[in-house]
């Protein structure tokens, strides 16, 4: 008896001062070697690092940070200290977590910087507006306001581009570069009525507030049916006899910001100021970009997408990446890891 008791208190013993055990006697977490935050504040967003707490790689090379400009708090994911800055856009419905297979291997050379766009992400708060106008200024401020006035390199993708487009035609100091992944640039060269029909979504999204009733408390339903059908071309996209074009965990996280109900709404907003960004860009247009422009387009669609676009930057140069639909971060990485590498050579400050 005295030595089952003995026992118990043994064990008693050791979880109580394994439990009672401070931070100096647990393994430390390896230090991220990502920049600091600039004025770093408290996240407003509940779960940010839900996809990334428990992935060493991303802690050892990123950082989240949290800035506020104009009311928004904006979300930003940094990484590196090489001389020249490039900063990734996202598109619907996808948050900074579309870069993540790919920032590891942007690094070498750059500071590489994944923003949520406002309102969207694990940014908190609503701007005044959802054109891609508005929304281009908070990016400016934020960039601003962690040291990046100029010279900044762009990689954007779906909405993002109409974002990338109108900072750049804005603030032509702060842009050096745009990269532009699969989106129709509407303005002078192309109408949003042209575009409406291409895609199911386009339409849905309009049905203001029919879209947000009908989604709201299934938006991880609405997300795997539209990564599901969201085929345009013919030649790269999925089908229900497809997998995802993108990952379990990629739609998880997705479904995730998708379900904080600002970020629903902001992204039905995105489609709803659509016909508003085509006339704002098409005065844009009348002082034309001179900076370097590249688009990259699903396969069989840079031919369609590449005038839109060469009606804000005359010289701006087009391809396809073979075989790949919208989703070519997820499906090709390989070739957009090249692309990017071979329009901003790692080495330019």
């Amino acid at each position: 008896m005295f030595s089952y008791c003995r026992i118990v208190i043994g064990l008693l013993a050791a979880v109580l001062i394994t439990g009672c055990a401070g931070p100096a006697d647990r393994p430390a977490a390896p230090a991220s070697s990502a920049p600091a935050c600039a004025a770093p504040e408290p996240a407003r967003s509940p779960g940010f690092d839900a996809a990334t707490r428990d992935d060493p790689e991303f802690n050892l090379d990123f950082r989240h940070c949290f800035s506020t400009v104009d009311g928004v708090q904006m979300h930003y994911v940094i990484g590196g200290t090489g001389p020249s800055t490039l900063v990734l856009l996202h598109g619907w419905p996808e948050s900074w977590y579309e870069y993540r297979a790919v920032m590891p291997r942007l690094l070498a050379g750059r500071t590489v910087i994944a923003v949520d766009l406002p309102g969207m992400g694990d940014s908190t708060g609503e701007p005044p507006a959802y054109t891609k106008t508005t929304m281009a200024g908070y990016v400016h401020a934020l960039l601003g306001a962690i040291g990046r006035p100029h010279g900044v390199r762009i990689a954007a993708h779906d909405f993002g581009v109409g974002v990338a487009y109108a900072l750049a035609a804005q603030h032509r100091e702060q842009v050096a570069g745009l990269l532009l992944m699969d989106f129709p640039l509407v303005g002078k060269a192309l109408a949003f009525d042209a575009v409406r029909p291409l895609s199911w979504h386009f339409s849905f999204n309009l049905q203001e507030p029919l879209d947000e009733q009908l989604v709201t408390g299934r938006e991880g339903a609405f997300l795997r049916y539209f990564f599901q059908h969201s085929r345009i071309s013919t030649r790269g996209g999925a089908s229900e006899a497809e997998p995802l074009p993108v990952s379990e965990r990629a739609l998880a996280e997705y479904t995730r910001v998708y379900a904080r109900p600002q970020v629903l709404h902001a992204g039905f907003e995105l489609y709803r100021a659509w016909a508003q960004d085509e006339a704002e860009n098409a005065r844009l247009q009348d002082t034309p970009l001179t900076i370097p422009v590249r688009l990259l387009a699903q396969d069989g669609f840079a031919s369609v997408m590449l005038p839109a676009v060469r009606a804000a930057a005359p010289a701006a140069t087009g391809a396809d990446v073979p075989g790949a639909g919208h989703w070519m971060l997820d499906q090709h990485p390989d070739q957009v890891v090249a692309e990017i590498n071979a329009f901003y050579p790692a080495a330019a400050g």
